[in-house]
């Protein structure tokens, strides 16, 4: 996840986790005004391969309005990744949401609600617990919304691999989107799989803050639904 400081944006690896301050560079414009890419919030993203085409990005001036290719930013980390940090189109960054208002935990119920209101704040307005008719989950309550489909282990049991398969074999069904959040923790073998199968993965904490724990879950907090 990427946010603003003084030297521009700080960019996470989802690799290695380490963050890093960014400020992308500046270009002239024909008019003679500076040009800096808009970098936005969103997750930096691995850069495995190059193309022509998506090695440059438009940008408008700020001062003529006129738009034209620069490169796309990218951003070397210490373990070796090559990152590429977004840039909002046409010089138009997103609004950012508002900041998550968490609610502190106290019983199992609490960690439900704060997924909820954390699922509601991505955006999936519609969350409500899994209906009877619904398929159960193996342990845990299950959440729902149109375009998401979520796990919840609330209790300080770690979150296993087989809620994860669980989880993500239901929002498959269904084209949605999964997430899995934890009170306490998920086992290894539950975050390499989620890993591999893109499952956003969250602890909350006793504060009511979901704490994003792998780059799917980097990614949806700071794109949202």
């Amino acid at each position: 996840m990427e946010a603003m400081t003084a030297d521009g944006v700080l960019v996470r690896c989802p690799v290695c986790r380490h963050e890093q301050a960014y400020a992308p560079p500046a270009f002239p414009c024909v008019c003679g005004a500076p040009v800096v890419p808009p970098v936005t919030h969103g997750a930096a993203i691995p850069l495995t391969h190059r193309t022509r085409a998506d090695a440059w990005v438009t940008v408008r001036c700020g001062a003529c309005g006129r738009a034209a290719d620069w490169p796309r930013p990218e951003l070397g980390c210490a373990c070796g990744t090559v990152l590429r940090v977004p840039v909002a189109q046409d010089g138009a960054a997103p609004a950012p949401r508002a900041a998550f208002r968490p609610l502190p935990v106290r019983d199992a119920r609490d960690a439900v609600t704060t997924a909820a209101l954390f699922l509601r704040w991505l955006g999936y307005e519609d969350v409500r617990d899994a209906g009877p008719d619904e398929e159960r989950p193996p342990s845990g309550t299950r959440l729902t919304a149109l375009g998401v489909v979520a796990q919840v282990e609330p209790t300080v049991r770690h979150a296993s691999l087989r809620d994860v398969e669980c989880a993500w074999l239901t929002a498959m069904t269904r084209s949605a989107t999964c997430v899995c959040f934890a009170l306490c923790d998920f086992t290894p073998l539950a975050r390499a799989r989620a890993d591999e199968l893109k499952v956003a993965l969250f602890r909350i904490d006793l504060s009511g803050t979901p704490e994003p724990l792998n780059a799917a879950a980097d990614e949806l907090t700071a794109t949202g639904a």
